[in-house]
């Protein structure tokens, strides 16, 4: 007697047990959906509006049945990139993870140059304005408030009207090459200054070469504001 192929599933299931249940495509894309949705909403509350769209997902797909919720995260930057990834992962007794891209755009205000600005330029509030903008279509960033901007130099001449990103911009230097300076040493509560020279250019944050006018000797110290540097001991 011949048997089906359906028939004889049928045999099989019954000698061992049910068939064992799967998470399908359509959860999936409903995880997925659920999660850019709740990032949307979020970044609404910040003035942004998302707009997204899953990428496919076979339907043909079964992997384990999960007990839990689906745990759905970028792990790509959504605000570098119109197509980030998202993991979603199964943290259930039978785990497992898979990569899902999705389509998403960002709208919102972010600055551009209100004239053009030539190299060299010191940012000041007159030469920004803001402007809606698909934030994400740029991989360099942008830059979405005017203290991110006032008080950098211009790196490279920007045109009237082109978004600004954080590339084109630098910290202006705190201390030149040939200035005088305050030497601030310090020791827990304990701190001595003294009058230096600087041996070249740095910005706030970073370590230059400073001449003690007072011992000739030359140090390593961090630059901590304009015409200040300052020596952990």
């Amino acid at each position: 007697m011949r048997i089906t192929n359906f028939a004889l599933l049928l045999l099989m299931s019954g000698l061992s047990g049910p068939l064992l249940a799967a998470t399908t495509a359509e959860q999936i894309r409903n995880a997925t959906l659920e999660f850019l949705d709740n990032f949307a909403s979020e970044q609404a509350k910040e003035g942004y509006t998302v707009s997204f769209e899953p990428g496919s997902i076979d339907n043909r797909l079964a992997l384990a049945e999960c007990e839990k919720p689906l745990s759905v995260e970028f792990s790509g930057d959504p605000w570098k990139s119109t197509s980030p990834s998202m993991l979603v992962a199964c943290e259930g007794t039978r785990p497992w993870r898979m990569f899902v891209t999705a389509s998403v755009s960002i709208h919102g205000p972010a600055l551009v140059a209100a004239r053009p600005l030539t190299r060299g330029k010191r940012i000041t509030g007159d030469l920004l304005r803001r402007q809606s903008v698909e934030v994400n279509a740029s991989r360099r960033g942008v830059i979405t408030t005017t203290d991110q901007a006032i008080g950098m130099q211009v790196r490279r001449g920007i045109n009237a009207g082109s978004l600004i990103t954080p590339d084109m911009l630098s910290a202006p230097n705190a201390v030149e090459r040939g200035d005088h300076v305050i030497i601030t040493a310090k020791t827990g509560g304990f701190s001595v200054r003294s009058r230096g020279k600087a041996l070249a250019n740095a910005s706030v944050g970073e370590q230059v070469l400073v001449e003690n006018l007072r011992s000739s000797r030359t140090i390593k110290a961090n630059v901590v504001a304009p015409g200040h540097v300052e020596i952990p001991m």
